[in-house]
């Protein structure tokens, strides 16, 4: 698991750098460098229990404010979320922040089962 835990932390980071252009870089910055740091001390097998719960129970209320956005782009025909980064239809951004926010979910929960196994 530390490969995996590493190369979490570093995909976080990247994910963290580019987000610079960001409508809101600020959060998203932040969440991604949360993850990263996160990820990190589990690859030496820290695992701060208290901070993964409530970085997990941040993702949980961050998905359930996105997926009304979600559901939109889903009725609307789940047309490409890729084609231009200029997203020009909101539900499209909100789609990708619900996306990234539900990976951050999965490796906030693989980080709180790794804590119980200790």
């Amino acid at each position: 698991m530390k490969l995996v835990n590493i190369t979490l932390a570093l995909l976080f980071t990247v994910f963290a750098i580019v987000q610079y252009n960001d409508p809101d870089p600020w959060l998203w910055i932040s969440v991604y460098s949360f993850i990263a740091i996160v990820s990190g001390l589990a690859a030496v097998k820290i695992y701060p229990t208290w901070l993964i719960r409530i970085g997990l129970a941040s993702c949980v209320i961050g998905l359930g404010i996105l997926l009304p956005d979600f559901i939109d782009w889903m009725n609307t025909g789940a047309e490409s979320i890729t084609e231009s980064m200029q997203a020009k239809k909101p539900h499209i951004e909100l789609t990708r922040e619900f996306l990234g926010l539900l990976l951050c979910t999965l490796v906030m929960g693989l980080h709180l089962w790794q804590s119980q196994q200790k």
